[in-house]
């Protein structure tokens, strides 16, 4: 089976939404990328670093869902990285409150002698002079490097985040981002632009409105599952993105007919994350529910029509 390497926070999230708020709890990127992706039981590894503070039970979590927790530095002295933000009622848009690095400020990640040899490289969202480190401490080539970035970088990290685009085969972002970093409007432009600074596949994530996933003159559409609620957007895009590459790592298939798949995978993991705070309702979750979810959404985009 192939393995997985997942890069990304290890975090502590501190939430307000217009259904409620929360003390410190489990949140990072690669915690919602590691929970997401154990839907698969693939071999996989968390690249990243937590203070002293950081309680074993959260560590315990991640490995018995047969995510490796071996690449994951404990500084005891130090504080774990932690954000704050509150949610506005639309919970599309969001203010940080509060962003403390801690010992995220100096992480310089080290990736598990046993996983340099991984098929697929997730990169969840960090410096982009982070992510390019792990992708040099790899063995040899992997099958496929999946990057998950954000508009932070876009302002304040431009020339290295432009510098890790190249090398990657996939991007994961967001249309806002999308357009931020090409200047077109037209997702379907941005797209083929980004395409041109390296990816093959370019993924960008419209929320509530579903996905897109772009490859040279193709272009497929997920939408999102209707829900009834939405408690907390937290991680949704990183359980997508977990639930892209973990599909993808399951299936040994990174053909563009599979990524659609991996897509629907994704949308499917994140309608779960929203329906809780934090990590919740990914910690809870049965593959039983994932199955029947996918048939939701197997029978909202599916139809029989007669072309004359």
């Amino acid at each position: 089976m192939s393995k997985l390497v997942i890069v990304g926070t290890v975090a502590f999230d501190a939430i307000e939404t217009p259904f409620g708020k929360t003390d410190k709890i489990l949140g990072g990127a690669a915690t919602y990328i590691g929970l997401a992706a154990s839907q698969f039981n693939v071999d996989s590894a968390a690249v990243s670093i937590v203070g002293g503070d950081f309680p074993q039970e959260y560590l315990n979590l991640l490995s018995d869902r047969k995510v490796d927790i071996s690449g994951i530095e404990i500084v005891k002295e130090g504080k774990t990285f932690f954000w704050s933000g509150k949610y506005h009622n639309d919970m599309n848009t969001r203010d940080t409150l509060a962003t403390e690095l801690n010992v995220l400020a100096d992480f310089q990640p080290v990736v598990p002698a046993a996983y340099r040899d991984s098929k697929i490289v997730m990169l969840g969202n960090l410096h982009p002079l982070v992510q390019l480190s792990v992708l040099e401490q790899m063995e040899s080539k992997p099958e496929l490097v999946i990057l998950d970035t954000m508009n932070f970088w876009m302002d304040c990290a431009l020339d290295d985040l432009l510098n890790v685009i190249k090398k990657v085969d996939v991007i994961t972002i967001n249309d806002e981002e999308a357009r931020q970093l090409t200047g077109e409007y037209s997702l379907v432009v941005a797209a083929s632009k980004i395409q041109e600074m390296g990816p093959k596949y370019v993924v960008i994530k419209k929320g509530e409105h579903g996905a897109l996933l772009f490859h040279k003159d193709n272009v497929f559409y997920a939408p999102a599952l209707p829900l009834k609620e939405v408690f907390d957007p937290t991680g949704a895009g990183d359980t997508f993105a977990g639930g892209f590459a973990g599909y993808l790592t399951k299936s040994d298939d990174i053909s563009f007919e599979n990524m659609k798949n991996a897509v629907i995978y994704g949308s499917t993991l994140a309608s779960f994350c929203v329906e809780k705070f934090g990590t919740e309702r990914m910690v809870s979750l049965k593959s039983s529910e994932v199955h029947q979810r996918l048939q939701q959404f197997k029978s909202l985009t599916q139809f029989d029509i007669e072309l004359t």
